[in-house]
């Protein structure tokens, strides 16, 4: 196993899988706790009165989604995507849902389990 690739698995006896897959550590995303889809956020600024830390700001220019003023505050407690009335406006970017994802060898696509 010397010879594998760092975060590569060597594929066992019927080890389907590490034949074509392998772990891809994910691009850092510091600062960047909530991420906001521009087509579906009116920029009502819900999010803004409820956020228990302030980590927002409403946007100067109007209709656009709120300004993340202070992301090291968030705490990911939800009530921004809970409250807005928007479906999918809002989400939150948990650090633990971008640990790992995986890497098929042969298309190059990227998946999570």
């Amino acid at each position: 196993m010397d010879d594998v690739p760092p975060g590569q698995a060597e594929a066992g006896p019927g080890d389907a899988a590490a034949a074509v897959v392998f772990a891809t550590p994910n691009a850092t995303t510091p600062g960047q706790p909530v991420v906001f889809d521009t087509a579906a956020c009116t920029g009502c600024n819900i999010c803004v009165y409820v956020c228990l830390e302030d980590v927002f700001i409403p946007n100067p220019i109007k209709g656009k989604p709120p300004v993340i003023l202070y992301p090291e505050e968030c705490w990911y407690c939800g009530p921004c995507v809970e409250d807005c009335p928007h479906e999918g406006a809002i989400r939150l970017n948990h650090p633990l849902q971008q640990r790992v994802r995986w890497k098929r060898k042969a298309t190059g696509e990227h998946f999570r389990v």
